[in-house]
């Protein structure tokens, strides 16, 4: 008795053995099944999707975070005593983890929609298990270090939630073919289960409050030099107050402490060493607080070469020869000096004044010193916000600010005419209660264009920042419009989206439906008749004796 082993037809498909051998590394034909995958594989490629979401979510992170790039390099030298930009490495390994992670999710899901085992080869489990350990470390680290940036998400999704919500939609509808075609081989009741999935992920709502009426947009908000503008030129020094002047800064903003023979100067960190070269000119005294240092001394350092050499923003290559001179020359400016900058050019000014140590010669009376550079100078007193919450009895006339958010009780009881905030810590409720009760509010930092417009929509009056010289090209907000325009575009991009998807789902199950109702038999005779020989290998068959 002789039995028949059904005729075996492989026809070659290069696109397949593409997919399943890169993913796989399974190049032969022999090795491709139309099995389902095992659960080991499965899990892994709830690994891979896993990855894929939290580099989502990395990458998200620092594309919005690009705003603090320069605070975060501040906290890491804080912590190491050595600069150096950190932002780097992390960018390339997230851009190469986030690129190869994609890749093998698209590879994936043409397993899925091809109806291929998920079988991952072991090199890229590898991979894929050390991007994600390293992308977990990194969240971690930052978590440790930069704690307070992750409120710039929440920030963010003021202005981005809107495209945020329209590319959603995009890779939903995207997917779902490749989705529906393995959905729809399996049972009817999966089948459907996914396709009510799919269509709540339509219905996800992102907020958004940077849409406004134009009708009740605030006036475009004034810009503060953050220490000049040091994206241009060393921060804190005369060339960097120029500058955020002539890309119309109205008000200058810097950090002030004194030296032990009381003149006030312009310095950020507690010693000298990041933006002096205080290393080669007084090398057993450069991890010395910079306020016991006198005034000649601290004058003979030169406070511009830091910056070329270092390019904490990248900006160093678009200055060109003769700004390069004037930068590498510069020594540290006195707060007498920045002042008269100020009135020359009819602009107020924001100090941060540190107080000395209680051991600093100046402990007592570095209040009069601070305020006698300010009489000198000639600014009006009105031009002039003072940051620091102590001796605010002998602060006459001057604008009084804090750094902290406070109620509107609080503010008044205090004396308090402003409040300089970071940008997490602002709301457009709050805003709107202190400019109803005549409290001035100024946000920092704001470095991007999609910040800026934000908070201008918010109705801020003032921001805060190290980039005065891109604000300036913002004459108006990003993607302004009104709420009853977006919530057209949210529904209509919802229901196009819906029906898009249920057309999908109909059109695989009457695919599937049409190829159930032919014989096998005849498929496969159909598919030797129409190849050549070329194109076709078949397998002999097999006689199979018994008895």
């Amino acid at each position: 008795m002789v039995k028949h082993q059904p005729l075996q037809v492989y026809e070659k498909q290069v696109f397949v053995s593409f997919v399943t051998g890169i993913y796989g590394c399974r190049w032969k034909r022999y090795q491709r099944s139309q099995d389902d995958s095992s659960r080991w594989e499965c899990t892994w490629f709830i690994i891979l999707c896993t990855s894929f979401l939290l580099l989502l979510f990395w990458a998200y992170f620092w594309l919005v975070a690009k705003n603090d790039f320069n605070d975060f390099n501040w906290l890491v030298y804080n912590r190491t005593g050595e600069w150096r930009d950190e932002t780097i490495p992390i960018l390339a390994s997230t851009i190469v983890g986030f690129t190869y992670i994609t890749f093998l999710m698209i590879l994936a899901f043409f397993h899925v929609s091809l109806g291929q085992q998920l079988n991952l080869y072991w090199v890229h489990k590898i991979g894929v298990l050390a991007t994600l350990l390293t992308t977990i470390s990194g969240v971690v680290s930052v978590d440790d270090i930069w704690g307070d940036e992750w409120a710039i998400l929440l920030v963010s999704l003021q202005s981005t939630a809107p495209f945020l919500h329209i590319g959603a939609l995009i890779t939903v509808t995207g997917i779902s073919w490749l989705v529906a075609g393995y959905v729809v081989r399996k049972d009817r009741s999966s089948s459907m289960k996914l396709c009510e999935d799919l269509k709540r992920i339509n219905h996800i709502v992102l907020p958004s409050i940077s849409f406004v009426d134009i009708q009740i947009l605030k006036p475009r908000p004034n810009i503060i030099g953050r220490r000049g503008a040091p994206m241009l030129a060393p921060e804190n020094t005369i060339v960097s107050f120029n500058r955020a002047l002539q890309h119309g800064a109205s008000c200058l903003e810097a950090d002030v402490s004194v030296s032990v023979d009381g003149v006030p100067f312009l310095m950020r960190d507690h010693n000298l060493r990041r933006t002096t070269d205080v290393g080669k000119v007084f090398p057993s005294r450069q991890y010395e607080d910079a306020s016991f240092f006198n005034w000649t001394e601290i004058r003979s350092l030169n406070a511009g070469q830091w910056f070329l050499q270092s390019d904490p923003y990248w900006t160093v290559e678009t200055l060109t020869a003769k700004d390069r001179s004037r930068i590498g020359n510069q020594t540290v400016c006195s707060l007498f000096d920045m002042l008269r900058l100020a009135v020359r050019a009819n602009s107020s000014a924001l100090l941060n004044v540190r107080r000395p140590p209680p051991e600093h010669p100046r402990y007592r009376s570095w209040f009069m010193d601070t305020l006698w550079a300010v009489q000198k100078a000639g600014i009006s007193q009105k031009r002039v916000t003072w940051t620091p919450d102590t001796d605010r009895g002998r602060v006459r006339g001057l604008q009084q600010s804090v750094n902290e958010k406070l109620s509107v009780k609080e503010i008044r009881q205090r004396g308090i005419t402003s409040l300089t905030l970071h940008y997490s810590k602002t709301s457009l409720k709050d805003i709107q209660e202190y400019q109803a009760n005549n409290v001035s509010v100024s946000v920092y930092p704001v470095n991007e264009p999609w910040l800026y417009s934000t908070l201008w929509c918010s109705g801020v009056p003032f921001v805060s920042s190290d980039a005065p010289q891109v604000l300036r090209r913002v004459p108006y907000p990003i993607w302004l419009m009104s709420h009853s325009a977006y919530n057209f575009i949210w529904i209509s991009s919802d229901l196009v989206s819906l029906a898009i998807i249920i057309g999908i789902f109909s059109l695989q199950k009457w695919r599937m439906t049409g190829i159930q109702n032919y014989n096998p038999e005849q498929i496969m005779l159909s598919a030797v008749t129409r190849q050549s020989n070329r194109d076709v290998n078949i397998m002999k068959e097999k006689l199979i004796f018994s008895g």
